[in-house]
């Protein structure tokens, strides 16, 4: 008889995304490793982006239970003067030079206010909610995926009520994210957020996080035993396009660039590279498919490179595979963020499974560079190792012009997400005993 688990999640189908896939593919191999996964995710949700083709990978028979709750959104989009129907940008991204005033006084409510997120005003009636079905419906084990790290408190607070084993899965820090500083927390806030933090890292039976920089991290804040269960590519998504070297050496970057994210180290290396070698500069494309933040614009019109740019807005996961597979080298930037070491984003394993060399702007020491040469991926320059960048830039161009096959992707494997799961599988089992 299969083992029942209620997985909290925010992001769900159609939910487009980074955020949506890591439950999505464990949901999708659950099954396998003896596991009836139950979703629990809300009815009215304000997703940035819409995919509704990964709607593919659910699983007939799963149940996915869902809630209305109320989020604070169109109150926002009105005091910020955006229409009913525009989109909220998941990360902080703008397309102007300077945020309206009103964006920063929403910044700062939302810090602020809302803590740990907008998504706060969910909890309380989902605990109420999903005990009651508890009690009808019993599961063995509760797993709650953040951010949004209001999931975790549903998880946290079900764990209270109903004494079952409860694993918080976080694909992202809380008080040590990205952006954390960007949200003008008062001195108050902030404690609250750290004190939320350190109550569900003490009180879950398992924690799981996607980098051993994560793992680092968490144990400073609350020493204790996590597990380390990276995000991964489904080789179910592959793609039979074999890569054709064609003119063009096409640079791609997928997802949001936002602006701690903008490269000008490799714009500049561009910059040169195209100025002294006619043929590279007849050749060279930059694809950037995803938001652009107005920083990286403004970026690549002062090194002279808008006019090799090639803008695409979002596209849908399958599209994507494709366009991964057939660029030349596909680009992973880094956060210039002081957590830039732990950051681990699916987008790399992604490119893993497109088997094109990476180039990399990042910490040499970070985690993702560790993946990328223990793979044998591609390169690896930081933040402001010009010397660097041009060398890698040229040998990956000279590997094109000669049409060199890519030989890179060693023992990816344990990265699929069907081998991911069975880790997933044991952590679950672990947080029963």
């Amino acid at each position: 008889m299969k083992k029942r688990v209620l997985i909290i999640t925010y992001y769900w189908p159609p939910s487009g995304g980074a955020g949506v896939q890591r439950w999505l593919k464990f949901v999708k191999y659950l099954p396998e490793f003896g596991w009836e996964p139950v979703v629990y995710t809300p009815e009215n949700p304000e997703y940035p982006i819409l995919d509704h083709t990964l709607q593919k990978d659910i699983p007939a028979g799963i149940e996915v239970l869902k809630l209305r709750g109320w989020e604070p959104y169109q109150a926002y989009k009105k005091f910020v003067g955006l229409k009913k129907g525009d989109k909220i940008s998941g990360s902080f991204t703008s397309d102007k030079k300077k945020p309206k005033i009103t964006e920063n006084l929403a910044v700062w409510i939302r810090g602020n206010l809302f803590i740990p997120d907008a998504r706060k005003f969910w909890i309380k009636r989902s605990v109420k909610y999903l005990q009651q079905y508890l009690k009808n419906n019993p599961v063995d084990a509760i797993v709650s995926t953040g951010p949004p790290h209001s999931m975790h408190l549903i998880g946290y607070n079900l764990k209270l009520k109903t004494n079952t084993p409860w694993i918080a899965d976080f694909r992202d820090p809380w008080t040590h994210i990205d952006f954390y500083h960007e949200l003008r927390l008062s001195g108050l806030a902030d404690r609250k957020h750290r004190k939320l933090e350190k109550q569900v890292l003490q009180n879950a039976d398992k924690v799981v996080v996607v980098s051993e920089g994560m793992k680092t991290d968490f144990e400073q804040i609350y020493p204790g035993g996590y597990t380390v269960i990276p995000n991964g590519f489904d080789t179910s998504d592959e793609v039979n396009t074999e890569y054709t070297p064609g003119v063009k050496f096409s640079l791609a970057h997928i997802g949001t660039m936002a602006k701690t994210r903008n490269p000008e180290v490799l714009w500049t290396a561009l910059e040169q590279l195209s100025s002294h070698n006619k043929s590279f500069a007849e050749n060279l494309e930059i694809k950037l498919i995803g938001k652009v933040d107005y920083s990286v614009s403004e970026s690549l019109k002062k090194h002279h490179l808008h006019n090799y740019v090639k803008l695409i807005p979002y596209l849908p996961h399958d599209q994507v595979t494709q366009e991964q597979q057939k660029s030349t080298v596909l680009l992973l930037l880094i956060n210039n963020t002081p957590n830039s070491g732990m950051i681990l984003t699916g987008k790399l394993f992604e490119y893993l499974l497109a088997k094109r060399p990476i180039l990399c702007i990042g910490p040499a020491d970070g985690d993702a560079a560790k993946i990328i040469r223990e793979t044998e991926s591609g390169f690896v320059s930081g933040y402001d190792d010009l010397a660097s960048a041009k060398k890698q830039i040229e040998i990956l161009y000279e590997d094109h012009i000669n049409k060199k096959p890519f030989s890179g992707g060693v023992g990816i494997g344990k990265y699929s997400r069907h081998e991911l799961t069975a880790k997933l599988d044991d952590c679950l089992r672990l947080a029963m005993t």
